[in-house]
């Protein structure tokens, strides 16, 4: 595991490199990445998915036609760098609302408008797929795979477009106090472990054993204070976020923290993936059809060239006027780490936004017995009868869409 912890303490070094010079990486990269890809793209055996991917859905109709004049869509938190796609569409020149906490403006070819809405406190902190169910005018929201696993007998949804092929939450800590290799270490110490209430990921490591319930406190709101002033913390966060944030801008701390992927425990989730109620895929099918290829181009834009919205983000953030802080430079840092920590990736299949089938049956394993344990309705027994294609398609993605990595 020694070797595991020397690349969190090279990825951690990354995210405090100044932002020219992650700019900087990013252009290297994309170079690479054209001079490479014809091979790439040769090798790279496809990802198994529940629908064959098409290649660019006709687009004889407007978006009106077959949309809702509003496309809704639920966020899980103020906005930021991690939804990139979703304002990327719309553009600088959206309108905020900063009492319900929405970005809006037309899209495509502007005969419909994108609505999003930020989540969290705007929604009083509900469960997403809660959230979704609840309000009818919302036509998609970000939902985490383990969420629509277990939400799946009364609240079922489908993922439509990921945006992470590994999700970017983490537990972070003070490397001055802890020298953590794995999980398994944080468990085995006496640290105790700050996070919201309610995670499925805590759910996970608890039922492995990998934690325990005397070293957990699910009362984290998103402040530093408890982390700045006791110091030995174990704390929940994102790589694309608090790392740098805590290190650069956090009044108190300043100084670098470590951590590990919740992705590497294996609670290997697809995190916030875009999706619909269940009927949709079939009801909004030729809306979709022309959606997605857009929300995958948008995603291609931004880390292609991230700069112009993350100086929007950063005015939208501040027009809120929230307890909800942001700068420039931390959301160009978080460009750089979703692309130098392989979050945003093609998946190895040459295009972005696709679920992995495989994958995604194996999460159906592992969380059947936890939310068995859990009595959550329909797994009862230890068994289920979900299958993948209940949870994902990737039918709506266009594969001429690509990163290039």
């Amino acid at each position: 595991m020694k070797t595991q912890h020397k690349k969190y303490m090279s990825q951690r070094s990354i995210l405090k490199r100044p932002v020219l010079l992650g700019l900087a990486v990013l252009s290297v990269f994309a170079l690479l990445a054209a001079a490479c890809g014809d091979d790439d793209d040769d090798t790279a055996e496809p990802a198994p998915t529940t629908a064959t991917p098409t290649t660019a859905a006709p687009a004889a109709a407007q978006l009106s036609d077959v949309c809702p004049s509003t496309i809704k869509v639920l966020t899980d938190w103020f906005p930021e760098p991690e939804h990139n796609y979703l304002y990327q569409l719309i553009g600088v020149d959206g309108e905020v609302d900063a009492a319900n906490g929405t970005y809006s403006g037309p899209i495509g070819d502007g005969s419909v408008e994108l609505l999003i809405q930020a989540g969290g406190p705007y929604i009083n902190f509900n469960a997403q797929t809660t959230q979704f169910y609840s309000d009818t005018s919302l036509f998609m929201a970000f939902v985490d795979t383990s969420e629509a696993i277990k939400s799946h007998v009364n609240t079922p949804v489908t993922a439509v477009f990921t945006n992470f092929e590994k999700g970017p939450q983490i537990l972070m800590w003070d490397p001055d106090v802890y020298d953590f290799d794995s999980f398994e270490d944080i468990g085995a110490s006496d640290a105790t472990v700050l996070y919201f209430g309610g995670a499925s990921y805590m759910d996970y490591l608890l039922f492995q054993g990998v934690m325990n319930e005397s070293n957990i406190d699910g009362t984290y709101n998103g402040a530093p204070a408890r982390f700045i002033t006791e110091g030995d913390l174990v704390q929940q966060g994102f790589a694309t976020n608090e790392p740098y944030r805590y290190e650069n801008e956090i009044e108190g701390w300043m100084k670098p923290v470590d951590f590990l992927l919740i992705h590497d425990s294996g609670h290997d989730v697809y995190q916030s993936a875009l999706s619909v109620r269940a009927e949709s895929v079939t009801e909004d099918a030729d809306c979709l059809a022309l959606l997605v290829p857009m929300f995958q181009q948008a995603l291609v834009d931004y880390m292609n060239d991230p700069s112009p919205l993350n100086v929007r983000l950063d005015e939208i953030v501040k027009e809120l006027d929230s307890t909800w802080t942001s700068s420039i430079e931390g959301h160009e840092a978080a460009a750089v780490a979703m692309r130098e920590l392989g979050l945003t990736t093609d998946g190895g299949n040459g295009y972005v936004g696709d679920m992995d089938e495989d994958r995604v049956r194996g999460l159906i394993e592992k969380l059947t017995p936890v939310f068995a344990d859990q009595s959550v309705e329909g797994f009862e027994g230890g068994t289920t009868d979900l299958v993948a294609s209940d949870i994902f398609t990737n039918q709506f993605l266009d594969t001429s869409i690509s990163l290039g990595y």
